[in-house]
Formats: C-alpha cells, structure tokens, sequence
C-alpha cells in the first residue's frame, strides 16, 4: 500500500471515528436525580443506579438532600419546580405522585413501560400508583414490608414463651417475658412508630377489607365502628408492655434492646432487619422474623419510587427513559434490594441472594398481590394525603400517650382527621 492510500485510509478512520464520537455524545445525556438516599446502605443502592447509567454512556449529577422523611428534599423540590428548572427525576412515592401529577409537571412514560411490559411485571395495586391518569408517571425501586414483628429467640426461650401468630398469643408472650425481668416490647414513642404500631394492628384485628376502608378509603362507618374499638383497645393493651423510657426513642434503639436481650419484640417494618445484619446476627439464628400478629395472609407496603418531570433536552430525555427502564431490570432490583434490606418491586424475581426474611417477604409479596390484601400503609405515606395522615397520626399518638381518651372519643377524633385537605 503507497504512502498515499495509507494517509488516505488513515484519514477515513479517523474521520469515522470522529462521526462515532460525536453521535456517542449525541445519545449521551445527564440526568439530575434529587433523592435522599444518605445512609450507608442507600448511598451504596443509589450508587448502583448510577453505576447502571454511567455504562449507558449517561452521566449522572447527584442532588442528594439529608433527611430520612425526605421533608426537606420535598421543599428544594418545589423550589426547583415553581423556577421552571425541574430535574430530571426525584424521589417522590406514594399519593404526592398523584399531586405531583396534578399540577402538569410529570413527563409520560408509557413507552418505557410497554417496551418493558410493566403491568405484567408489578402488582396493579402499585402500577396503579405509579401512573397519573392511567399513564406511568414513575417507577418503583423496591418494596418495603411494614408489617412485621422481630424477636430475640435466646430470650423467648428464657420466658418459655413461643413466637406469636395473633394478638392473644402476642400478650401470653408478653406477660411471660415481662414475669422473665425482660421488656416484652421495644418501642419508641414518636408519632411515626406510634403509628406503624397501630397499623399493624389493625391489619391483625380488622383484616385487609377493614383496613382498606378504614385506613385507606378513610370510611366514617368503619373508623368508628365496633372493629376499630377493638383495634383501639388492643392498641392500647400493647402500650401497657413497653418500657417508661419509651417516649422519644429513635427506631433503632428500640431494635438495638431486641438485639442485646434488653427486649424481647419489635413492631417495625424491615428497616430494622438492616440493623441486626450490621450487629453481625443472623436470622433463624439469633433473631426471628414473622408478619405482625393475625397479619400472615396480608401485607403492608411501603414503596420507594422516583417520579419522572417533564425536561426539554433530547439527550438528558433518552437518559431520562434509560433511568426509568434500568430501575425496572432484574439486575438494578436485585442490587439495589440487597443493599437496602428491602425486596424487588418486580414479581418475576429470583430471590436466591437474599435472606430467609426477604424470601418470606417476597412470596408474600407475590400471594397477596393475588389474593386481594396487599394493601399501602397510611404511617409511610402511601395510603392518603399527607394532610390526613398527619391528622389521623396525631389523633393515634394522642390516644396513645392519653389513658383517659376513651376508644370512643379517638374514633369520633379519627372521623374527623379523616375529613383533613
């Protein structure tokens, strides 16, 4: 080959190689995600997301806000939104999809969803609270159960008392570990475990139909009728074995009392298994998890899900719609599961990495979502507004932390709650 040719050639290559660098970089887009996923086991389930989008050629600009509730990431959100300089997803979940959704601002993702067949992959309870008008507006990146009971064994078998399956066997329990010396409940009194607690009992009293008109169709029938008299006074009856230092204790103390023996019994969702897989236990082992008392056949959810805006460049949209199907695929759900304690939103997964509790987790996941009680929780805002939750939430700590407030007088309270905007 002559010098010519090979200068020619030459030339030819790197000229194709400039037109795939350019059309690369044309695809290539940024995606701004504002979360508040700050924790140890979040931060490393958020970076896997963008681990996912960085190999797609996507750069991703980070816009964590401190905050578990994610009070304070909603507030610079809004700020953004109103300036017209939205990004391009934020973690929102529950009913404030549907308000966000209401105020024109959420960008359409039914392609996405039908070129990754989302309704077959998701329990229509949840797809349905992922679309706005029957459209997805948002995807889901796991599932938290909230209705669960942990156990140390070692002091179970001190007390001579057994797991409990029901609210009967759940106070013969307690009245044997508390004749033990030991605390028969590990609580912490803020208005949000306050609440986790009580929904949970209800679920176990009233059954899925009760609480899906009560606690999530807010029924006044329901709210003050003889089953919620029945919740309310069993919900009280727990209080009665907690400890005096209850009040204003943060979720994982009460779940350290259960790890160190203090405590016999936890309420909590499947947040708190995190902290016994850091203290080294294992489960089966040196702790047990079950569904909260009479609650074995029904599931309370608490999904986090990011919710897609309405943004103007072409390459940051297709970055967009890949985030939006990576967060959808086996592998992301899988990764991000395992790091955050939680269980796959999809329902076609193998749970072959994951713990004795997510595998029960997730088949109940799968048996609810065809037997009709997968229900959202109210105490982690995926159930009502915000305003009623806040509303009934305070009427539910108040009964608590009230004796003299009969049964009565908190449903007429609740009646009224329920009526918040």
């Amino acid at each position: 080959m002559t010098p010519t040719r090979l200068t020619t050639r030459a030339l030819h290559v790197a000229a194709a190689a400039t037109l795939l660098c350019a059309s690369l970089s044309a695809r290539a887009g940024e995606v701004e995600v504002l979360h508040y996923w700050t924790s140890g086991g979040e931060a490393k389930a958020a970076s896997a997301l963008k681990a996912t989008l960085q190999g797609k050629g996507h750069s991703w600009k980070d816009f964590a806000v401190a905050g578990g509730g994610g009070d304070s990431a909603m507030t610079v959100l809004k700020s953004r939104v109103v300036s017209g300089n939205a990004p391009a997803a934020a973690q929102i979940k529950g009913p404030s999809i549907q308000e966000w959704g209401n105020e024109g601002v959420l960008a359409n993702l039914d392609d996405v969803a039908k070129a990754n067949n989302w309704d077959a992959l998701l329990p229509k309870v949840v797809s349905d609270v992922m679309k706005h008008k029957g459209h997805y507006v948002a995807v889901p990146v796991n599932v938290h159960r909230v209705n669960w009971l942990w156990a140390n064994p070692e002091v179970l078998k001190k007390a001579n008392a057994k797991m409990p399956t029901n609210w009967d066997e759940f106070f013969v329990t307690a009245e044997a570990l508390k004749k033990a010396g030991v605390i028969p409940v590990a609580h912490g009194g803020q208005n949000w475990q306050d609440f986790t607690t009580f929904e949970s009992v209800a679920l176990g009293v009233g059954g899925a139909d009760f609480y899906r008109k009560a606690l999530v169709q807010l029924d006044a029938g329901s709210l003050k009728g003889a089953t919620m008299q029945k919740v309310l006074t069993t919900f009280r009856k727990v209080k009665g074995y907690t400890d005096k230092n209850a009040p204003g204790r943060d979720w994982n103390l009460a779940t350290a009392m259960v790890i160190r023996g203090e405590a016999g019994m936890q309420l909590m969702g499947d947040w708190a298994k995190g902290e016994f897989i850091a203290a080294g236990k294992a489960p089966g082992k040196d702790f047990l998890c079950a569904a909260a008392p009479g609650t074995a056949n029904a599931f309370t959810f608490n999904i986090d899900s990011f919710a897609m805006f309405k943004i103007k460049n072409t390459a940051n949209l297709q970055a967009q719609k890949d985030m939006a199907a990576a967060i959808m695929s086996p592998e992301f759900q899988e990764t991000f599961n395992l790091n955050k304690g939680s269980i796959p939103a999809r329902l076609n997964m193998d749970m072959a990495k994951f713990d004795d509790c997510a595998k029960l987790s997730s088949k109940d996941f799968v048996a609810t979502a065809k037997s009709n009680t997968l229900v959202p929780s109210i105490a982690h805002g995926m159930a009502v507004s915000s305003a009623a939750e806040g509303a009934i939430k305070d009427v539910v700590s108040q009964f608590w932390n009230t004796d003299s407030m009969t049964p009565e007088q908190a449903m007429d309270r609740l009646v009224a709650a329920a009526k918040t905007k």
